[in-house]
């Protein structure tokens, strides 16, 4: 593969998703990684299992980082998480708003992303590799594109080290994101985030709710398969195999992928990227 990968888990929610998840993260040790993370439910509802998944990854030799959300957070709960992910071992943290619950107003002390960085940065200085997320076709709440881009700006400013971004199936769009926040003055290496394609209908619900674009040749092609699940898992391979392969040769800093908790599609598709 040569270029730094990266994976990212969720929490399981039962003793069966432990388990099944202690093999997936097997199965791409393999590959690898430059560091596993773990996302972090809507106001910090899965706090418990993230932290106890980033700790299980440590035990396995693997870095670690934790999603880090401060929607509906106090200073003195950040401060206290902070202390508990130090004491674990963790070094690096994706932080991030977060997604408020549903019925939730837009409570607590954080109100962006830039702040959370800021308050980590002020309170534990360069104990932490801090990633903040990077929305290349524009987040799905933003004012404007360029709000956008001054909204990421504001995360380096505020002290993030480096980047990754929402999945993206246009590499221009990556490109044009990663120059315009460039000639801004926002110099952190931005990871694209790659999302295998397994499922046609999980791909169109996630894409939805997130702002991702399917490309209209991409989703009617997935349509045209049905329920013929090996056709889309293998469309699906040569579309991001693709995908990768001009990323890697543009010269990205590493690959993020979206495992979804599965190995088998992001094992291959790191597979075929391997020099011959």
């Amino acid at each position: 593969m040569n270029i730094p990968v990266s994976f990212e888990f969720f929490p399981p929610k039962t003793p069966e998703g432990v388990d099944k998840l202690r093999l997936t993260r097997q199965a791409l040790y393999a590959c690898q990684p430059e560091f596993c993370s773990v996302t972090f439910g809507a106001g910090g509802s899965t706090q418990e299992g993230t932290f106890s998944t980033v700790k299980a990854i440590l035990d396995e030799g693997v870095a670690a980082a934790s999603h880090f959300s401060c929607v509906g957070a106090t200073r003195a709960t950040v401060r206290e998480q902070l202390a508990t992910l130090r004491a674990m071992g963790v070094k690096r943290l994706v932080a991030l708003r977060g997604d408020l619950p549903s019925g939730y107003g837009a409570g607590g002390e954080f109100h962006y992303a830039s702040d959370l960085v800021a308050f980590i940065r002020r309170e534990t200085g360069d104990a932490f590799h801090l990633e903040v997320a990077a929305y290349p076709e524009i987040h799905p709440q933003a004012k404007s594109a360029e709000a956008d881009l001054q909204a990421f700006v504001a995360k380096v400013r505020a002290g993030a080290d480096s980047a990754i971004t929402q999945y993206f199936f246009n590499a221009d769009a990556y490109f044009r994101f990663v120059d315009d926040v460039q000639r801004l003055g926002a110099e952190v290496p931005v990871v694209p985030g790659i999302m295998p394609i397994t499922s046609s209908t999980q791909l169109m619900r996630f894409s939805d709710a997130c702002g991702a674009e399917i490309p209209r040749w991409i989703r009617l092609r997935l349509q045209g398969f049905g329920d013929d699940t090996a056709s889309i898992r293998s469309f699906g391979l040569d579309v991001m195999t693709g995908l990768c392969d001009q990323l890697r040769t543009a010269g990205v800093p590493g690959i993020h992928f979206y495992t979804m908790n599965q190995a088998a599609a992001t094992s291959e598709i790191i597979r075929r990227l391997k020099p011959a």
